[in-house]
């Protein structure tokens, strides 16, 4: 059976990852995973969650199956996070979740619940987006096409082009959208830019898929999430897919969640049934210990506080890493305009350099990200943003 078989091509971040660690030069900047950092390159536990984890293992009884849905609480408490605790859509009972192995687990439930439902939907992303996200739908049967979105030579978004490509997606599809922080870009669709969107999903009549994997790193919790409530007060279905890796440090954990909205309770109840079908065809019951941090975390005033201002430590750190690279630049005397840094969202963006430039960025420097130059923000630090942009300087001159 074996003997047939070609190598896969490798993951272009996990070679990254690997070629940086084998490089021996001390000097060496990763700027490629997409992990956050603080200054002294380590991602730490967050406090509030080390107390969470305590009161786990102090209160845990049993580690007996919790259920294809994954833990009721979280799934309450996750909903209202995305959604906000007096959204209408939650009032009436219309939304439902379940808890997924990460955010990638959730997308990967949401591609097999569209598969189910409507098996020659064409899902429509962003060009560019998240990489995995086209491998990820394509392995669960589904077609995927792009719609304009990011303006590699003017660092902008295409939002008109954007707006014409989806003015022609069928009602059969689905159209995903990054809820804020978009990877691999940084451009986010401003408030307004929401609204006309989420406008024409309910003229057009597509099922909006929105992936949330970094609320909290953009411009706060609440302000994150305007384009998933707009969406939800506007359409009477849509599919939203949240992770707490980032927002609460917890990837090694794996927990996120699968959130669907239908046009009343009653259509939610059966929806969710079809929900639940394809997860326990999928991995059958999720993980329990990163969701149990989370629902301990937000079901306690001083603890969410807590996370909160860890949380905004974090968003502070990435904004003031953007506004040092572009200051910096400035400093080593590079005249090309940097300055869409500083007006981008979340960990990452497009240098705009070239792959020989990136290339030799790595080989000469030591200073590691992929082919496109999207740069995660979070692994600039004080101590290494000099020889960055030093290095910068010297391969575009």
């Amino acid at each position: 059976m074996f003997e047939t078989l070609s190598p896969m091509p490798a993951d272009p971040i996990l070679g990254l990852m690997a070629k940086y660690r084998q490089d021996n030069r001390a000097n060496k900047i990763d700027l490629g995973v997409g992990v956050y950092k603080d200054d002294a390159g380590h991602t730490p536990i967050l406090d509030c969650v080390k107390r969470a984890e305590q009161h786990r293992i102090d209160t845990e009884e049993s580690k007996v199956y919790i259920g294809p849905t994954g833990s009721p609480l979280f799934n309450e408490l996750i909903a209202e996070l995305a959604f906000g605790s007096e959204h209408s859509a939650l009032a009436a009972k219309r939304i439902r979740s379940v808890s997924t192995p990460g955010g990638t687990g959730s997308l990967r439930v949401a591609a097999d619940f569209i598969k189910r439902i409507k098996p020659n939907a064409v899902i429509w992303v962003s060009d560019p987006t998240w990489a995995n996200h086209i491998g990820l739908f394509e392995a669960a049967g589904l077609t995927v096409k792009t719609y304009p979105y990011y303006d590699y030579d003017n660092k902008c978004l295409k939002f008109d082009e954007m707006l014409a490509a989806l003015g022609q997606v069928s009602t059969d599809d689905v159209v995903l959208l990054h809820a804020c922080c978009h990877n691999p870009s940084g451009m986010d669709l401003t408030p307004a830019q929401w609204d006309s969107i989420c406008s024409l999903a309910k003229t057009q009549g597509f099922t909006p898929l929105i992936d949330m994997a970094y609320q909290g790193f953009g411009d706060g919790v609440d302000q994150d999430a305007y384009g998933v409530r707009k969406m939800a007060e506007t359409v009477n279905d849509m599919i939203l897919c949240s992770s707490c890796s980032k927002n609460f440090g917890l990837y090694r954990e794996r927990i996120g969640a699968c959130s669907i909205l239908a046009k009343t309770s009653e259509a939610a109840d059966i929806t969710y049934s079809v929900l639940l079908y394809v997860v326990r065809c999928i991995y059958s019951m999720p993980p329990a210990h990163g969701a149990a941090i989370v629902e301990t975390i937000l079901g306690s005033s001083e603890l969410k506080q807590q996370w909160l201002d860890e949380l905004k430590v974090m968003r502070d750190r990435i904004n003031d890493n953007r506004a040092l690279l572009v200051n910096k630049l400035l400093e080593k005397g590079v005249t090309r305009d940097f300055g869409f840094i500083q007006e981008q969202k979340g960990m990452f963006s497009f240098l705009g350099i070239t792959p020989s430039q990136v290339d030799t960025l790595q080989k000469e420097h030591a200073i590691y990200m992929v082919d496109s130059s999207r740069i995660s923000i979070a692994g600039i630090a004080n101590n290494n943003v000099d020889h960055l942009a030093s290095a910068i300087a010297q391969v575009i001159k």
